[in-house]
């Protein structure tokens, strides 16, 4: 892995969201990318590796993915950046959905940026490609650094498993699609962190994952 991007998995609120804390080593410069909750835990990684946080990056609006970016944007001054538009209305039910299942009041927000298909993110020295895969979510993104070989894939693809379908909007087929069309054909050696559970790469879920493997296609 290019040793210019250094990556720690923090597993944060009941459902063991797995947020990405990502820096670049060269200057310190770093961002969360689904920072669903304990927002203490999460300033207090980022101090403890002396990375700088300079944004905040959002795969997609579900509510153990966003919980206290709002909170943090304010009390960090930090532009939110993700997910695709078409996630709008999933982040303006934030509030009812925190009260829903039982998770500290949560604030929606509008982000600083919206992100679509074959746009960058910048951090630090950082470049992120981002990839537009509705399915689990119409606004899903996830974000690859492809010198590292390394993609942040949120709910899209799991080991062993896929994202869920069942939410409003929804979509079993486009997230088929997103998987095989999208992110297999950044590479077998590509490895990814979902939002939940262990890393894996595209390669060892193409040969093996019930759901969107070669056999299976």
């Amino acid at each position: 892995m290019n040793q210019a991007l250094q990556i720690e998995i923090l597993p944060v609120t009941d459902f063991a969201q797995n947020c990405s804390l990502i820096w670049d080593a060269g200057s310190g410069k770093g961002a969360l990318i689904d920072a669903g909750g304990d927002a203490d835990r999460l300033i207090a990684a980022a101090q403890k590796r002396g990375v700088t946080l300079e944004k905040l990056l959002v795969t997609h609006g579900h509510l153990d993915h966003i919980g206290v970016v709002a909170e943090l944007a304010q009390r960090l001054q930090l532009p939110i950046e993700g997910p695709h538009q078409d996630d709008q209305f999933w982040i303006e039910l934030l509030p009812a959905a925190a009260q829903q299942y039982g998770f500290p009041p949560a604030q929606s927000f509008t982000p600083d940026r919206w992100l679509g298909q074959g746009d960058q993110v910048q951090v630090g020295d950082l470049t992120l490609d981002v990839l537009h895969c509705p399915g689990h979510t119409p606004g899903h993104v996830v974000f690859y650094h492809a010198p590292s070989r390394l993609a942040v894939v949120g709910d899209v693809l799991f080991q062993g498993s896929i994202g869920r379908t069942d939410f409003p909007r929804g979509n079993h087929a486009d997230l088929i699609r997103s998987i095989r069309q999208r992110l297999f054909p950044l590479g077998d050696d590509v490895t990814f962190i979902p939002g939940h559970g262990p890393v894996s790469t595209f390669g060892a879920e193409r040969r093996s994952n019930p759901f969107v493997g070669d056999h299976i296609a």
